[in-house]
């Protein structure tokens, strides 16, 4: 961002009244297991108009970083969840700030029907930055149906080609710590992401909060969450098997104290960026370390070179 508008660019979180087709019905009841909006609208419901939330995220903003231009970043929920006039309205309404230079809008693969993809590639014939957000969490159909998720990776596989058709950028959510997942299931994740194309990648890790059926669970003892040095492990060995032409747009998610369960450190940010980055940090000292080392143990192995040499 600073590179292509010569200037710092911040996100304004928007909440704008949508529901979900996994809580109204249409698809299921009582959305993803792990699931309550407010871990990230901590505001409840019946906000504000988008341009008073956005007013206020400006008066926010400027006071701490002194940025002065802005992605509407349509966030609670599922947001192109509505009739595409509604959708119109509500883009338009974000757009007609002149400090909002485009729109982050965060959606479910089986919601981006073609006219929804048509207005948005729209937007962005028109000079808008526009990202798509698309949740996936997990390639793996068995992990997404555990967790009620209501659809697969066909959906966003369809999802993710049609907009990348269109020459919309594309930011996938995954979720770390999915009940029943391991590191490589991770690994073939992130694979099978990469392979049909992305612009971008959020990683989350599980956390536990107040109201879900994932708090049932955990109370019972029936889903155990990962430990901090799990998690950054994870996290900094996706990101170094990640192409460096994909932007890692988040690499933690919290939740505050008043409504997180577990694991405690997740109401913590600053010490999982920092422990990432010294992962991070750690993991390119090592590998770069990998072909001295061998060619030490060559010599050795040859009588070139004396043991602690």
């Amino acid at each position: 961002m600073l590179r292509r508008y010569g200037e710092r660019v911040h996100k304004i979180a928007i909440d704008a009244d949508f529901t979900c087709p996994n809580r109204d019905g249409s698809i299921g009841r009582g959305g993803c297991t792990f699931c309550n909006n407010v871990s990230f609208s901590p505001s409840g419901r019946n906000p504000p108009t988008v341009g008073e939330q956005i007013a206020a995220g400006r008066r926010i903003i400027r006071k701490r970083t002194g940025a002065r231009k802005y992605l509407a970043y349509f966030q609670a929920y599922t947001n192109t969840y509505a009739d595409i006039n509604r959708l119109r309205e509500l883009y338009d309404q974000a757009l007609s700030e002149p400090d909002v230079i485009g729109l982050s809008v965060g959606t479910r693969p089986d919601c981006v029907p073609d006219p929804v993809l048509d207005l948005l590639a729209g937007y962005h014939r028109q000079g808008h930055e526009i990202w798509l957000e698309l949740g996936l969490q997990s390639a793996f159909d068995e992990s997404l149906e555990r967790v009620n998720r209501g659809h697969g990776i066909a959906e966003y596989k369809t999802a993710v080609l049609n907009a990348r058709s269109r020459g919309l950028q594309v930011c996938t959510h995954l979720i770390i710590g999915l009940p029943g997942e391991s590191r490589q299931h991770y690994e073939m994740t992130l694979e099978r992401v990469l392979e049909l194309g992305v612009d971008g990648l959020k990683l989350h890790p599980l956390h536990v909060v107040k109201g879900t059926q994932l708090a049932n669970e955990w109370r019972r003892g029936e889903y155990r969450p990962l430990a901090l040095d799990e998690y950054v492990d994870t996290a900094a060995h996706l990101i170094r098997s990640t192409p460096p032409e994909v932007i890692f747009h988040r690499v933690t998610g919290t939740a505050s104290r008043n409504i997180l369960l577990a694991p405690d450190w997740c109401s913590k940010k600053w010490l999982v960026l920092n422990s990432i980055t010294n992962a991070l940090h750690r993991q390119h000292l090592e590998s770069s370390q990998l072909p001295r080392i061998a060619a030490n143990c060559q010599e050795l192995l040859n009588g070139t070179r004396m043991p602690g040499g």
